[in-house]
C-alpha cells in the first residue's frame, strides 16, 4: 500500500528504463487506483502490469471490491494469496482457490503465493503446510487450463516478509522441489509441474537475489519493499537477466 497515482506512475516509468533485458520478465503491482496510470506509463517498454489482488465473483454486491472482468484492460497478472491478505482478512485456501478461477477466465495470470510461519518453520513442519496450501488452491482445477493460464507459484515465508530476515537459498531451493512434488502430485504429472516457475519471496534486495538465483529451482523474485527503488530493481534485474543468460548456456 505505497504511492499515490502520478507517483506510482513515475516510479514505473523510472524502473522501466533502468531493467531493459530481454531474458527477464518484469511486471509492476501497485495498487488499485494506480493500475491505470502504471499501465500508461509502461506502454511500449516491455513491463507488464499485475493486480495485487482480485475478488472471487464475477460481480455483485460486494462493495469495495474488485472483479476480474474489472481488471482486464488494466493488468495482465494478479497476485492471489499473499501472506498479508491471509493475515489480515483472513483468506484461506478454499477462497484464493476460487479467485484463481475468475483470473483465468478472464486471462489473468496468476501469481500464488504460498508459504509458512515462523512457528511452522521452527517445528519444521513448512514441507506439509506448504503442500497443503497448494493442494487447497489448486485441487479442482483443470491442470492444462491452469499451466496454459501460466500458473507462477511465489514462495513467501512468512517469518521473512518485511523483517530483513531472509530464508537461506538452500531454504527455497528445498520448497521449490516441495512445490514441484506436490503439483505433480495432483495428477498434473511431472513434465506439467515442471513448467510452473517459482519465484522467492522474502525480503529479497540485490544484495541477496544473487544467492537464491544459484538455485536451479529458483526463477526469479516477487519483490516486496526494494521494488520502491529504482537502484535496486535494476541490480535485481541485471542478476536475473545473467543468471537466465548462463542457464540457457548450459542447457545448449
Amino acid at each position: 500500500m505505497h504511492t499515490a497515482p502520478a507517483e506510482a506512475g513515475a516510479l514505473a516509468a523510472l524502473i522501466a528504463g533502468r531493467t531493459q533485458h530481454p531474458d527477464v520478465v518484469r511486471v509492476l503491482c501497485p495498487p488499485y487506483v494506480c493500475l491505470a496510470p502504471v499501465r500508461d506509463a509502461l506502454v511500449g517498454t516491455g513491463v507488464a502490469v499485475g493486480a495485487q489482488n482480485v475478488h472471487h465473483e464475477t460481480a455483485g454486491a460486494h462493495t469495495g471490491e474488485v472483479s476480474a472482468l474489472m481488471l482486464a484492460g488494466l493488468a495482465t497478472w494478479v497476485i492471489l494469496g499473499h501472506s498479508e491478505r491471509r493475515r489480515e482478512f483472513g483468506e484461506t485456501d478454499e477462497l484464493i482457490n476460487r479467485k484463481l478461477a475468475r483470473a483465468v477466465e478472464v486471462g489473468l495470470r496468476p501469481i500464488l503465493c504460498v508459504g509458512e510461519q515462523l512457528a511452522e518453520r521452527e517445528a519444521a513442519s513448512q514441507d506439509d503446510v506448504v503442500a497443503g496450501q497448494l493442494r487447497g488452491c489448486l485441487s479442482g482445477h483443470d491442470p492444462a487450463m491452469i499451466v496454459e493460464a501460466g500458473l507462477v507459484i511465489a514462495y513467501e515465508p512468512v517469518w521473512a516478509i518485511g523483517t530483513g530476515r531472509s530464508a537461506s537459498p538452500a531454504d527455497a531451493g528445498a520448497m521449490s522441489q516441495v512445490v514441484t512434488r506436490t503439483i505433480a502430485g495432483l495428477g498434473w504429472g511431472r513434465a506439467q509441474a515442471a513448467r510452473v516457475p517459482v519465484l522467492y519471496g522474502g525480503s529479497v534486495t540485490s544484495a541477496n537475489f544473487g544467492d537464491f538465483m544459484t538455485e536451479p529451482g529458483i526463477d526469479g523474485a516477487l519483490v516486496g519493499g526494494a521494488s520502491l527503488k529504482p537502484d535496486e530493481m535494476a541490480a535485481i534485474v541485471a542478476r536475473a537477466g545473467v543468471t537466465a543468460q548462463a542457464r540457457r548456456a548450459a542447457a545448449g
